[in-house]
């Protein structure tokens, strides 16, 4: 859900609010008694309170502007499974001129102990910084002297340079909160577009003016003072099958939109599409890039020799850029120097790669275009207006005749026209240096499909042998490839699997398309396994869910406020057929099935059966869409509960007389 909360300088000025801060280790029995049953009969720790406060002040030696944030939490930890939440990192920003820092850092443990509550002060040495990335760096630390019971509290000043997006307040975390409350102070010159992401409703929003807050060149500032609090909070759970958490957990985002300048002007920093549009096209990183089609004129006779059609030269062109241009596992959507230098060089980050294969495209006269987007764990991007910092990666499109394609060369395994699914993220925006921008869905191409064929015989003494046949494409077979090409050959690959395989023993095998990744990936295998020990032969029973057994359901939470995301539809098909070493009788088998979900969002259909000495089975499990809306949740938990249930059963064979 999404709310835009627009902030007026002076609205409500009448209303006033009790926002403040508690004290730090004011901690009281009520603190350390406090009924979990209340928000979550389950919760491994709760917050029992939280506040934020963020402003803009200035500093007195530097005379620039900053985003002053504080933060204060109080956790109650009621078992030994709650202790990681005494663990606590917080990311700050930094670069080659400017960074955030944390001062004031404290944090106490306490513990109930003969009637008395005892603090114990964490040490200043157990805090660590690390630097994660070039622009990110992590404070660590970690609160002493747990107990199941113990009380933990912490709080810390953060000072920032960057004012656009002023301070994130997230109100929802992996445990619930009895209150989350945040009190922000904006300068009436700023404006601020404010948004709400998430399932869960403010509690309680108040705004009043605070007069003076800030005195910029002798001039006296008012603030906006507005307080956001949530109360009742339940635990965002992450399950599988999720984009990034961000998209749903309750928060309060800002975007800077503009600032009233006091000479009377104003400077405007939220822009149009097509202010966008022309400053990207002339971006020595990314327009003046597409446009380098001189770096590949003298290639692509070659590159696209033998091809007859535009799709040819379009294939011809992407498999070159995949094996001439190494990626260098970063992201980007802007080129890291050049293109030439990149394929110089042989390598180069998402957007050296992709702009090289739309200048490629483009230099053999094909129609080529880019795409921004965001990838999945980076969170969807604003569309009500531009805000270049959501976007975090390039790929291409080339249209030939009424169909378009969306490549991305990073991923030599990936066959033309499939994005990896790290790209399937809602809607990109398409950049052509001649004509307006405009969004487009970012979708699978292709179906993830497997099929499994089993053919076989049963011996006197419980084992089958035979030939296993898969084939796979899509999403599958991309990750099977990149399974195999781990090891030094597909023998040593087989060999591995031969060793995790316990009931399996793997004879021979043979492995087919491995390179060729535009055909379904073929994989054959003479097997042997037990299914029995053979010391009854009269009577026995027999599992055939033996093939990618479904024995956990992915979906356990009574209610999900966000999507299921599998990032493609999907097929899956699965059929044996085992000869039996002499006539028996079927006295049980699994139960046939033929169940769906709603509005052909997909099925399983089940057939066993016994036919003269031969048993067979057919399963087939679809999903038809690469989305579910949470209100299909329930249909899709019950649904695997009916296909484990039945996993759980077996034939039963009685030798016939």
């Amino acid at each position: 859900m999404n709310k835009t909360l627009a902030i007026l300088f002076l609205l409500f000025l009448s209303l006033t609010t009790q926002a403040q801060n508690f004290n730090f280790g004011a901690i009281t029995y009520d603190d350390y008694e406090f009924d979990r049953k209340k928000l979550d009969s389950n919760a491994n720790a709760i917050v029992l309170k939280e506040f934020g406060t963020a402003s803009i002040q200035r500093d007195d030696n530097t005379g620039s502007l900053e985003l002053i944030f504080e933060h204060h939490v109080k956790i109650k930890i009621y078992n030994k499974e709650g202790f990681k939440e005494a663990n606590i990192v917080i990311p700050t920003y930094k670069d080659e001129t400017r960074e955030e820092t944390i001062s004031e850092l404290k944090a106490s443990t306490f513990n109930y102990v003969d009637n008395n509550f005892v603090e114990t002060i964490m040490d200043k040495k157990a805090i660590f910084v690390e630097n994660r990335s070039k622009y990110t760096r992590l404070t660590k630390f970690t609160l002493p002297n747990l107990k199941e019971g113990s009380i933990i509290e912490y709080s810390y000043r953060l000072k920032s340079p960057n004012l656009f997006n002023f301070k994130t307040w997230e109100f929802q975390s992996s445990i619930p909160k009895v209150i989350s409350e945040y009190l922000v102070y904006i300068p009436g010159i700023y404006n601020y577009n404010v948004s709400l992401r998430g399932f869960q409703k403010l509690t309680d929003q108040k705004v009043e003016l605070n007069k003076e807050c800030l005195r910029l060149s002798g001039v006296a500032i008012d603030c906006s003072k507005i307080n956001y609090m949530m109360k009742n909070i339940p635990a965002f759970i992450e399950e599988d099958n999720m984009t990034a958490p961000s998209n749903f957990k309750s928060a309060i985002y800002f975007e800077l939109s503009d600032v009233q300048n006091l000479n009377g002007g104003k400077t405007s920093y939220t822009k149009t599409w097509k202010d966008v549009d022309y400053e990207l096209s002339s971006y020595k990183t990314l327009g003046d890039q597409m446009k380098r089609k001189d770096v590949f004129k003298d290639l692509i006779p070659e590159i696209t020799k033998g091809s007859t059609t535009d799709l040819d030269k379009a294939k011809a062109v992407y498999h070159y850029i995949k094996k001439q241009i190494k990626w260098n596992n970063y992201y980007g959507k802007y080129s890291e120097d050049n293109i030439k230098k990149a394929l110089e060089n042989r390598s180069g980050n998402v957007a050296d790669v992709n702009l090289s294969l739309i200048a490629a495209l483009s230099a053999a006269g094909l129609d080529a275009e880019a795409v921004i987007l965001s990838t999945r764990d980076n969170g969807t991007v604003n569309k009500l207006y531009p805000v270049m910092s959501d976007f975090n990666y390039l790929v291409a499109k080339v249209n030939i005749a009424d169909k378009s394609y969306l490549l991305d060369a990073t991923e030599p395994l990936l066959p033309f026209g499939l994005l990896p699914l790290r790209c399937i993220n809602d809607q990109g925006r398409v950049i052509n240096l001649k004509k307006p921008s405009y969004w487009i869905d970012l979708k699978a191409s292709q179906k993830t499909t497997t099929s499994y064929i089993l053919v076989g015989k049963m011996t006197t003494d419980g084992k089958i042998i035979g030939t296993l046949t898969t084939h796979t494409m899509g999403y599958a077979a991309l990750g099977k490839r990149k399974d195999i090409l781990r090891y030094n050959s597909p023998d040593e690959y087989v060999e591995k699997l031969d060793e995790r395989l316990t009931r399996i023993k793997i004879q021979d095998h043979k492995i087919e398309n491995l390179d060729s990744v535009e055909n379904a990936l073929i994989e054959k295998y003479e097997v042997e396994f037990t299914i029995n020990d053979g010391t009854n032969k009269e009577q026995f029973y027999f599992s055939p869910f033996f093939i990618n057994t479904i024995s956990k359901n992915p979906f356990n939470l009574n209610e999900r406020t966000y999507p299921v995301d599998l990032g493609a539809a999907s097929d899956e098909r699965i059929i044996i057929s085992v000869t039996l070493p002499a006539q028996y009788q079927l006295l049980e088998k699994p139960k046939d099935m033929a169940i769906a979900l709603p509005n052909a969002g997909g099925k399983y259909l089940l057939q066993t059966g016994l036919d003269g000495d031969t048993i067979s089975v057919n399963q087939i499990l679809q999903f038809n869409n690469a989305i579910y809306q949470p209100e299909e949740y329930l249909f899709l938990k019950e649904f695997y509960s009916k296909i484990i249930q039945n996993q759980k059963t077996e034939f039963l064979l009685k030798k016939a007389n």
